[in-house]
Order: C-alpha cells, then structure tokens, then sequence
C-alpha cells in the first residue's frame, strides 16, 4: 500500500512541476541547415529593459546558446537579436451562487448575488531573433511570455526560466 501511495504522490509532484506558467513558440526556416551556425553576435539594440533585468536577460541568453554549442564571436554565423515588451492585462473573475438560502435552512428563501473582481497587472514577453548573418534573414525566431513585470523577485526567478524555455526549442526538431 505505501509502494502506491508513493508512486501516486511521485505522479501529481512530476506533473505539477512539469507545467510552466510561460507561453512560448517558435518558427524557423526550413531552408535553414543549424548544424553550420557555430559562432553569435548579441545585437541589443532593441533591448528596452532595465540595466538589472538586461543583464539577466543577455547573461541567460549566452548561458544558452553555448549550452546549445555555440561560441561567442566577432565575425559570427548567427546575430542574435532580443527583444522585450509588456502588456496591460486585466483579469475578471466573476462568482454565482448557486440555488436558494436564508431562513429555513438551506431551501429557505433568498437571493444570492453575482460578486466580479477584476485585477490588473503587467505581463512581459520576450522575442528572441536568429538571423544569419550572410544572408541577414532571419532564420530562427522564439517568443515566451507570462513574465510578472510588476514583481522583482519574480522577474529575478522567472527570466532564466523562460529564456531556458524559449531555447528548448533550438535547434529545431526537423518534421
């Protein structure tokens, strides 16, 4: 009985911690042969971020792609360009009771009423571009958002996150 009260409980812990709170896609293009990028330029002129949350975002960014096999280098095959926004978003949760109450126990006589709370808040995304830098066309493109702008400590914890996410999907799984 505990063999199976433990296997249930390594299930829900392995499935809780394999959802991520991020969206992320990517494309690339088919024409595109990724074994012969071995050298990335950063390009950050798009890079509207804090000095904080850039540093995290470049620091990640490198951490990655040399994980991926690539190097860093001055005349590179690949200039890799990142991008960051955010967005106003507005969440609305409404709740309605259900059946009758009031005196009389719980079929008594009554009226229950709709409760709405909305919530604001900014989410973040990041794009990150690979372009090939002989024929400067982008060859490579990756996008994750749900960052939690509003939050440092968040933001702290959750640009490595999603930047690991986002590079997961590079190079690409050919179909």
């Amino acid at each position: 009985m505990k063999k199976y009260i433990f296997i249930l409980l390594a299930a829900a812990a392995l499935g809780l911690t394999s959802c991520s709170p991020f969206q992320v896609r990517s494309d690339y293009a088919e024409s595109a042969n990724f074994t012969t990028y071995k050298t990335y330029k950063i390009r950050i002129d798009d890079l509207k971020l804090n000095d904080i949350d850039k540093d995290r975002v470049l620091n990640e960014l490198s951490r990655q792609l040399q994980s991926k096999g690539l190097q860093s280098g001055e005349n590179p095959d690949l200039i890799v360009n990142v991008k960051a926004n955010h967005k106003k978003v507005t969440d609305i949760t409404s709740s309605s009771p259900y059946g009758m109450w009031g005196w009389g126990g719980p079929f008594g006589w009554g009226v229950g009423m709709n409760r709405t709370w909305t919530s604001n808040y900014n989410e973040g995304a990041l794009i990150v571009d690979l372009i090939d830098s002989r024929t400067n066309k982008l060859v490579w493109q990756g996008i994750g958002s749900g960052i939690s702008v509003d939050s440092p400590k968040a933001k702290q914890r959750q640009i490595p996150e999603i930047m690991a996410e986002i590079m997961k999907n590079y190079p690409p799984q050919r179909k």
